[in-house]
């Protein structure tokens, strides 16, 4: 490629989208062979806007496309229940792959890095999806300046591009006028182009039946896969569709009732880019058209799914310290701090904690399913959050370890819904000051009493019993 040849008008129109951000700019390489997609957190390939630019891209330079995908040996915070969830979506994303008529080609870092295969395949351009998290921004801005062939990147986890907003907000229902006003725009139905041309290259790649882990020696492999979630957009969709014919439809009473399967329990998919949220809210809405549920249950799961989910990835985007004290809000730490010197009447280790071992059931039933299953109910979560900030020494180091809690078990960790959940419930974000209290001062309170009172908290505390 050389600096001065212009960019293909119709390159330069898919560069302008709303979901795609220039990452390096100019015109293809002459004489490239094809478009590479680096999947990173969309793993999935159908309703995958970045696979959907990167074959529009693709068709127009007439080169087919491939999917790269790298496995990282030490990817922050995850260990064997992440890569065993992670592979089997691998094995959806190869299958989907050869039946949508793209490349899928799987290794494993650092020996087989992104700019080794791009010379090896001789590709064009690549397109890359967004990832909001501190490391996997910084890989990208990286590889931005290591390359010498346009890159781009497209926010494919989000039903309206962060970029729309370009700024976090304090509250949701002051974020979500904006949302609503962008909304129609993006809510459509996915465009899941067809390459014309088909990818025939030989590539290595590493067998998606094969151990992705094999060989990791300094892998967690003490927190394993569980039995109550499988990985991948198969999965994925099959959930979705219990969701909407099933659950929905009751969802505004059984929402808060973490006894009843009432959710939709597409947390783990989210996060790892099996489904995306716009077929979710597509399918959510068409079960309203079919008198399947009641509009207002469908609004209500709509606000938390695309409502609370994308005001969590603005707050990641627009704060560096989302994962720690720091992000405190600043009434919150006033108030914590005023009260950083009250009696807790209770304390407990790190290790206490993690084996579900306090006072109360209640929580304990939260951390152990958590622990067994790699989820914990939301109404859940925001309660064991808060009791984690009253029964340690002082808010840092409660934030630190509800983190490390929350990221070594959920699969939906290691997300900005987390994030933003765990600054909520502990240093007022999205939220706002309430009646002074020890301890929690104007920060939001749950008690175990008043919490147990609004569901079956015996029945659950029954399934769930056991450190």
């Amino acid at each position: 490629m050389r600096g001065n040849e212009a960019v293909p008008e119709e390159i330069a129109r898919l560069s302008e989208q709303p979901r795609v951000t220039v990452r390096r700019g100019g015109a293809p390489r002459r004489n490239g062979e094809c478009v590479v997609y680096w999947m990173q957190r969309a793993m999935r390939i159908w309703d995958n806007p970045a696979l959907d630019a990167a074959i529009a891209a693709g068709n127009h330079l007439g080169l087919p496309v491939v999917v790269y995908f790298s496995v990282i040996p030490n990817y922050p915070h995850a260990n064997l229940r992440h890569y065993h969830f992670m592979q089997q979506g691998l094995r959806d994303a190869a299958a989907d792959a050869a039946e949508r008529g793209v490349g899928f080609v799987l290794r494993r870092a650092p020996g087989n890095r992104l700019e080794k295969l791009l010379e090896e395949v001789r590709a064009a351009m690549v397109v890359g999806d967004e990832n909001p998290l501190r490391e996997p921004e910084r890989w990208r801005q990286a590889l931005a300046k290591k390359l010498r062939i346009p890159y781009w990147t497209v926010d494919a986890d989000v039903v309206v591009p962060s970029k729309v907003f370009g700024r976090t907000y304090f509250l949701l229902h002051h974020f979500r006028p904006h949302l609503e006003r962008e909304l129609p725009g993006f809510l459509v139905e996915p465009g899941n182009l067809r390459p014309a041309s088909a990818w025939k290259q030989k590539v290595d790649s590493w067998p998606v039946e094969r151990d992705i882990t094999e060989g990791f020696a300094k892998l967690d492999r003490s927190v394993g896969p569980v039995e109550s979630f499988t990985g991948g957009a198969h999965a994925a969709m099959k959930r979705l569709r219990q969701f909407v014919d099933g659950e929905l439809a009751e969802y505004e009473k059984t929402r808060n009732k973490p006894e009843v399967k009432g959710t939709s329990r597409l947390s783990p998919y989210l996060h790892f880019g099996n489904i995306s949220p716009v077929r979710i809210a597509l399918e959510v809405k068409r079960a309203v058209e079919q008198g399947k549920a009641r509009k207002s249950a469908a609004d209500s799961y709509l606000n938390e799914m695309i409502g609370w989910r994308e005001l969590s990835v603005l707050f990641v985007r627009h704060n560096e310290h989302y994962d720690s004290w720091e992000c405190a809000e600043p009434w919150a730490r006033r108030t914590l701090e005023e009260h950083a010197g009250d009696l807790r009447p209770r304390r407990y280790s790190l290790a206490k904690l993690e084996q579900g071992h306090t006072y109360d059931e209640l929580w304990n039933a939260a951390q152990m399913e958590m622990v067994r299953h790699g989820w914990m109910h939301n109404y859940m979560r925001m309660y064991w959050a808060k009791k984690i900030l009253e029964w340690t020494p002082n808010p840092a180091t409660a934030f630190d370890w509800a983190v490390v809690l929350n990221d070594k078990y959920e699969l939906d960790g290691r997300d900005p819904n987390g994030y933003a959940g765990i600054a909520w419930a502990m240093v007022g974000k999205h939220d706002r000051p309430w009646f002074d209290r020890p301890i929690f001062g104007t920060v939001r309170y749950m008690s175990g009493a008043s919490t147990g009172k609004k569901f079956d908290s015996a029945a659950y505390v029954r399934q769930n019993a056991g450190g």
